[in-house]
C-alpha cells in the first residue's frame, strides 16, 4: 500500500514538473497556481521573473462552509477579485499536475466570471 501511494506521489509531481517546464508567469501576464489539501484550498498569482507573490487567496481562516467545490469557487472569486485591485488581467494558469475537472475547473470558472483572463 505504502509503494503505492508514493508512486502515486512520484507521477503527480512528474507531472508537476513537466507543466512547469512550459509555464512561466512574467510582469505582464503572471502565474495562477492553484493549491487544493484535504481540508483547504489556496490560490497565488505569482511574477517568476522577480520571484514575488503578487496576490493570494485561501479558506485557512476564513469562515467559508460548504464542500471543497464550494470552497474553490470562493478562493477563484476572492483571487480575481484581488487581481483586479492589483491590476493584474490576464493570467497563465498552472494546474500544478492536477486534472483540469471538479474543484480546479470551478475554481478556474469563479475566477473567468469575475473577469480574469486565463
Amino acid at each position: 500500500m505504502s509503494n503505492a501511494l508514493a508512486h502515486k506521489k512520484q507521477n503527480q509531481v512528474l507531472r508537476k514538473n513537466r507543466v512547469r517546464a512550459k509555464i512561466s508567469g512574467t510582469n505582464e501576464r503572471p502565474r495562477l497556481t492553484v493549491t487544493i489539501s484535504n481540508m483547504h484550498v489556496s490560490a497565488q498569482i505569482i511574477d517568476d521573473v522577480a520571484q514575488k507573490t503578487l496576490v493570494a487567496a485561501t479558506t485557512v481562516g476564513n469562515k467559508v462552509k460548504g464542500s471543497k467545490t464550494e470552497m474553490a469557487t470562493f478562493v477563484g472569486s476572492e483571487i480575481a477579485k484581488k487581481a483586479k485591485k492589483a491590476k493584474i488581467n490576464a493570467v497563465v494558469f498552472d494546474r500544478n499536475g492536477r486534472q483540469y475537472a471538479g474543484r480546479l475547473s470551478a475554481l478556474a470558472e469563479a475566477a473567468r466570471k469575475e473577469g480574469l483572463e486565463f
